[in-house]
Parts: structure tokens; sequence; C-alpha cells
């Protein structure tokens, strides 16, 4: 995470000089400041700064490097339980049915938006309670 911080920071300077640069560059042959890309490369440099700190701040808190930064790490040491997930639910696919009819509503007519909707609700809430009932209930 180190080399990280390190590497936003060095693009946080090349952003600030490349705007330098192209403020001075856009007076000189156009005689007026360009705004939207000198407004542009500048959001980018505050951009590689607030990440840039972000992740100074987050090293900082951890207390101690990674097991993906160290080089002589094992794949197992930095193996944490991401979590729990049912590979025979079909309420997932349920869901991304209703995102795409919802997407479909917003192309062809707004009416179909509102089946979407019910369907994505249906689908939240089954994939929520899917373990109140009991494995494969219906």
């Amino acid at each position: 995470m180190r080399a990280n911080t390190n590497l936003f920071w060095i693009l946080f300077g090349f952003m600030l000089l490349a705007d330098a640069v192209y403020t001075v560059w856009s007076l000189i042959y156009y005689g007026s400041v360009e705004w939207v890309g000198t407004v542009a490369i500048g959001l980018a440099a505050i951009l590689s700064a607030f990440l840039a700190f972000y992740l100074g701040r987050v090293h900082g808190a951890q207390g101690a490097e990674l097991p993906e930064d160290l080089l002589d790490a094992n794949i197992d040491d930095g193996d944490p339980e991401v979590g729990f997930y049912s590979p025979w639910s079909w309420w997932p696919i349920i869901l991304a049915g209703g995102g795409a009819l919802l997407m479909l509503g917003l192309a062809v007519g707004i009416w179909i938006c509102f089946i979407a909707a019910a369907l994505t609700l249906v689908a939240i809430v089954g994939w929520t309670y899917e373990y109140y009932r009991g494995y494969f209930a219906r």
C-alpha cells in the first residue's frame, strides 16, 4: 500500500506540473486561458492527492503491512473469510432480470419500469429472507 501511496503522490505532482504547462501553453498560443482543460487537469491532480492521502491514512491505521505487500508471504496469509454465498440461490438471476427489465423500460416505455420495480423488490426480499424458510423452500 505504501507503493500505491507514493505513486499517487507522484501522479499528483505530475498533474500539477501538467496543469501549469497547459495553462501557460494556452496563454501563449491562444492568448487566453482554456478553462475546460485547465480545470480538468487540476481536478485530476486533486483526485490523485485525495487518493494518496486516504491510502496513507489507511496504511498508517492498519498497524502493519498487509500480507499482499510482503514479498515472503504465502497465498493463504491473505485469505480472509469474505462472507457466505449460497451457490444454489436463484434470486440473483431474478434480480438481474429485474434490472434488465428496468433498463428496457427506460429505453422502450416507462410503464415497463413499474413491472421491473415490483420484480426487483420481490427478488431483494426473497434473497434477503431465503434462509428464514429453509433450504430449497418455495
